[in-house]
């Protein structure tokens, strides 16, 4: 069977050259003759891929020295706890709610402390982002927290919020390595790689050294204590090694492509051939405000759901697959990531055009 265009938001689409390559190793990495799935963690070979895997992100992101590199397991949901256990001295943090995960982080984090919405689009289905350029910053907040691309909803924050000097915190899972980033204007940045770099089970946290202490909240699990990782290179205990070593090869594979910069410009040509067709189509029409729009996750509906039903299933018998749209908001959702090849939306305007056609 040929492989289909895979419009799924996570676990989501590699890049194939990036699959072969892993299945040419699977049996023998590079003359050791046995898989990187069953090689020692402290051997010489892993510890190669693990450093150049970091080396080749900290290029692609051009992160600073005083910034640590943590490949960590749990997947972003864990941090929503680790975050607050970690940064909450003065047991106060202000949180942006523009979607279903940062409502979930918001949520954990009153467990550890006093955690004030101070923002949110919930009001209209967080198919926006509200303005964050005048907040009511809490005076002792341990820092600000926001989950830059919604995945469920479609809406990207085009600007940074105004922290008004507080430690900017994000969730970058769904947008990870889409567009070049200026780390230093964070304290915190993370992400799942399953949605844009990587295999589900490795999450990614970069972390400025100031930030990393042992003064945690009391009965902060080691597990949980970023100095833990810190300290060990993220080899205090064992890894997700298979996991990190595809993303090492999905970090090449970026570089092979001109990094960041180039990535944000192929990403911006195919979001703007669907949601071009979105702007014009009697049948489909996108859900999100359009300076808010994601250029990774793209949900659309035509108003009727048998007639999303039946799209999304003539869309699968036509190779589309993955095209239901989170249960919150119905209809479909393409998430078109960095691994998600152009013929791949061309693919999905002209089903759609086909589609329009036979039922309007």
């Amino acid at each position: 069977m040929s492989r289909v265009y895979n419009f799924s938001a996570g676990p989501a689409v590699l890049p194939e050259e990036v699959l072969r390559e892993a299945a040419e190793e699977m049996l023998d990495y590079r003359g050791t003759g046995m898989s990187v799935m069953e090689m020692s963690h402290r051997s010489k070979a892993y510890d190669k891929i693990i450093k150049d895997a970091e080396a080749d992100l900290r290029e692609l992101m051009g992160i600073p020295e005083n910034y640590k590199v943590l490949f960590l397991q749990g997947g972003a949901s864990t941090q929503f706890a680790a975050i607050p256990m970690n940064l909450m001295k003065n047991k106060v943090a202000d949180y942006i709610v523009t979607g279903q995960w940062a409502k979930k982080a918001y949520q954990e984090a009153q467990k550890y402390g006093t955690a004030n919405k101070i923002a949110s689009s919930e009001d209209e289905t967080f198919s926006y982002i509200p303005d964050c350029s005048d907040l009511p910053i809490s005076e002792n907040a341990d820092y600000v927290y926001i989950c830059e691309n919604n995945t469920i909803y479609g809406t990207k924050f085009k600007t940074l919020p105004n922290t008004k000097g507080k430690t900017l915190v994000a969730d970058v899972s769904s947008c990870f390595l889409s567009e070049p980033v200026d780390v230093e204007k964070y304290g915190l940045i993370y992400g799942g790689v399953q949605k844009n770099i990587g295999p589900a089970g490795v999450a990614i946290v970069i972390i400025r050294e100031d930030l990393i202490t042992e003064d945690t909240l009391p009965g902060t699990p080691t597990m949980l204590k970023y100095k833990t990782h810190a300290d060990a290179d993220s080899l205090y205990n064992t890894p997700p090694a298979y996991g990190i070593y595809i993303c090492g090869k999905v970090f090449q594979w970026l570089k092979k492509k001109g990094g960041l910069a180039a990535m944000k410009q192929y990403n911006e040509e195919k979001a703007k051939i669907l949601y071009d067709f979105l702007d014009s189509s009697s049948l489909f029409k996108g859900i999100v405000r359009k300076e808010d729009r994601s250029l990774m996750n793209v949900p659309f509906v035509t108003g009727n759901e048998e007639l999303d039903a039946k799209f999304v299933k003539e869309a699968k018998e036509a190779g589309l697959e993955n095209l239901k749209g989170h249960r919150s908001v119905g209809g479909m959702r393409a998430s078109i990531y960095n691994a998600m090849p152009k013929e791949g939306v061309e693919a999905l305007v002209a089903f759609m055009k086909k589609f329009e056609k036979e039922n309007l």
